[in-house]
């Protein structure tokens, strides 16, 4: 009998045990709930979802100055993804940039600003993750050149620059603008693309937000004086990461799989809290543009208006007032009000593809001029866009223009 009742007993012990493993145990919905949105809120999709592919499997190709680096698959297949890491081991790849092998991740993985992120939203995120269907599927291989390509280098580089990203002070701050910050600087990780880099390849943290160049665009300065300069304010910019649009324009290029992705399925509070930490909780005020008249314009803006009557107004209206559901306004565009205008010559020469934003609204493709405008037009439509529309007095010149066509990447180059 005691036999038998220690053998019930190891036996019911044995099933106690198996219950409350990890592996057994139903994950928590509200921890897979919050997982979801923090995956989200961190942009995670986008870099590691292919064009086509299936979501968190890998395959993006990311340019660096280094080379190709490609996005890893991280659904829960225990071959190609990350359905063997652990709760320590996904912490320590967020976190730290360490895969479960022990090599190290390269940093376009943004793990110096993930660094801040505490362990109870790695775990919740891993907890999402692990409830997503697992895609038996390898990404490419990662391949650079000598000496990038050695990956014990980056312990080095670690060292001196993994944990670089580091909070504000936020004595005094409100509850909405510490949520901004946590959503923007650490979350979000604005910086990695509006921060410029050193030679390195790491982020200048005294230069922190001022912009930064990434593929041949502009990553805009998210400076609080620089956004008020471009005529951003709290609700148009709380907008504007909410639906993809405002009355400064439309979200194109790298920033458009960000809103896709993750801004606009975050909640109304963050957004504003975002914008809250971005702007301050004293903004300063959006700078006003006054109108200008056609015999203040210098003598290339007034032939680049005739450019722009003949390629640009059938979408962009003849005043600049744009057309619903077809094409932005150029009145008060964002873009035009940017000191360096490398974002307007690679719209204009590349154009951008149909985008679909939140509900039923659409952007109809704008195709680029890059073989229909020769590079005097193209100065000369550029300074009136931004004469007009974007308060940029001065002319920029032919060789300004033509040296920003030279610095261009090589697939803009093709066009």
């Amino acid at each position: 009998m005691n036999r038998l009742l220690s053998g019930v007993a190891t036996a019911v012990g044995l099933a106690v045990a198996l219950l409350a493993s990890p592996a057994v145990l139903a994950a928590d919905p509200q921890q897979v709930k919050q997982g979801e949105y923090l995956a989200r809120a961190a942009d995670c999709m986008a870099c590691h979802t292919a064009p086509g592919g299936a979501p968190y499997a890998g395959g993006l190709p990311i340019v660096s100055p280094f080379g190709t680096i490609y996005g890893t698959n991280i659904t829960p297949d225990k071959e190609h993804g990350i359905g063997l890491y652990s709760d320590d081991e996904f912490f320590a790849a967020l976190t730290e940039g360490k895969r479960r092998d022990g090599a190290n991740l390269y940093p376009a993985m943004p793990y110096t600003s993930y660094h801040l992120i505490p362990r109870a939203d790695s775990d919740a995120i891993h907890a999402y993750l692990k409830t997503i269907a697992p895609i038996n599927r390898a990404a490419p291989v990662t391949s650079l050149s000598f000496p990038f390509n050695v990956r014990l280098g980056l312990m080095g580089w670690n060292m001196l620059y993994a944990k670089d990203v580091k909070l504000a002070p936020a004595e005094g701050k409100g509850e909405a603008w510490k949520r901004g910050q946590y959503m923007v600087d650490v979350l979000g990780h604005c910086g990695e693309c509006h921060t410029p880099r050193g030679l390195p390849g790491a982020m200048q943290q005294d230069k922190r937000m001022i912009g930064g160049l990434l593929n041949g665009y502009l990553a805009p300065s998210l400076l609080a004086n620089d956004l008020a300069a471009r005529g951003w304010n709290h609700q148009d910019l709380s907008s504007f990461l909410k639906h993809g649009m405002s009355a400064q324009g439309t979200m194109f290029n790298e920033m458009f799989p960000v809103f896709h992705n993750s801004t606009q399925h975050l909640s109304d509070p963050d957004l504003a809290a975002m914008a809250t930490f971005l702007l301050g909780e004293q903004p300063p005020q959006p700078k006003v543009l006054t109108e200008v008249k056609l015999d203040q314009l210098t003598a290339s803006a007034q032939r680049g208006r005739q450019d722009y009557l003949n390629v640009c107004a059938g979408c962009h209206g003849g005043n600049g007032e744009g057309k619903p559901h077809i094409a932005v306004a150029m009145q008060g565009n964002t873009t035009l009000r940017l000191e360096d205008p490398r974002n307007l010559l690679r719209v204009i020469e590349d154009g951008i593809g149909e985008q679909q934003f939140a509900g039923f609204e659409r952007m109809q493709p704008m195709p680029g001029f890059a073989d229909k405008l020769s590079t005097q037009q193209s100065t000369d439509l550029i300074n009136y866009l931004r004469q007009a529309w974007g308060g940029q007095p001065a002319d920029l010149l032919i060789s300004q223009i033509e040296q920003l066509k030279a610095e261009a990447p090589a697939e803009h180059k093709a066009h």
